[in-house]
C-alpha cells in the first residue's frame, strides 16, 4: 500500500552522513511511495517561540508549508544528529513554531490533556551521534528519543514512532557507513 512520506532532515548543515542516510531512504521510498524531503537547512525562520503560546505568532512561509506536509504525511521520518545528547536548535525551533496549539493538539475546558490533532500518522526517528548507541540509551538515557516520540510525536496523535540510532560516526569507517546507508535504503523500500 503506497504511503505519503515526508522525510524531514533535521541537521542544520547542509552537508552531513545524515542528509546521505535520508537520501538513501528517500531514493528507496519514492520507487513505491509519494514522497517528500524537507531540508532544515534550506528552511528560513525564526527558531525563537518568544511570547510562549501567549500570543498568536504570524508563521514564515517556510513554515506554513510545513505544515501543511506534516497534514499531508501518513508517514514522518526525522534524520537528526544528536548534538549534547538533544537535537540541534534550529529542528527544536520548528518543532517549537509549528506544532501548536489549533494545528497539533487543542486544549479543551475542564481537561488536563490536550486533544489530540495529528492522530492517525505514523514516524520514525533516525539518530546519528558520536557516542555508542548503547551509552547513549543505557547511560544518558536517551532524552531526544524521549523527546520527540514521547513528548512531542505521541503528544499530538502520532500512533507507532520507531527509533534508530546509528553511530559513533565520528570514529566509522567507510564499510560501516555503506551498511548504514543500506540500512536506510531497505527502510525506505517499507516506508518503515
Amino acid at each position: 500500500m503506497s504511503k505519503r512520506v515526508l522525510v524531514l532532515v533535521g541537521n542544520p548543515k547542509n552537508d552531513s552522513f545524515v542528509s546521505s542516510l535520508a537520501e538513501a531512504y528517500l531514493d528507496s521510498a519514492k520507487n513505491k511511495h509519494e514522497v517528500q524531503l524537507i531540508k532544515i537547512s534550506d528552511m528560513e525562520f525564526n527558531i525563537d517561540l518568544s511570547s510562549g503560546y501567549d500570543e498568536k505568532a504570524s508563521l514564515e512561509d517556510t513554515l506554513k508549508s510545513f505544515q501543511a506536509y506534516i497534514e499531508w504525511c501518513d508517514h514522518l521520518v526525522i534524520f537528526t544528529p544528536i548534538w549534547w545528547g538533544a537535537v540541534p536548535a534550529k529542528l527544536k525551533g520548528l518543532i517549537d513554531r509549528t506544532f501548536l496549539p489549533g494545528f497539533a493538539f487543542e486544549y479543551e475546558k475542564g481537561k488536563s490533556i490536550p486533544k489530540k490533532l495529528l492522530e492517525g500518522k505514523t514516524a520514525r526517528i533516525v539518530m546519528t551521534m558520536d557516542t555508542p548507541p548503547w551509552y547513549y540509551f543505557w547511560i544518558q538515557g536517551a532524552p531526544a528519543i524521549k523527546q520527540l516520540k514521547t513528548t512531542t510525536l505521541k503528544f499530538v496523535g502520532f500512533g507507532s514512532v520507531k527509533s534508530k540510532m546509528i553511530g559513533p560516526i565520528i570514529s566509522s569507517t567507510k564499510e560501516s557507513r555503506i551498511k548504514w546507508i543500506n540500512d536506510m535504503s531497505k527502510l525506505g523500500a517499507t516506508a518503515n
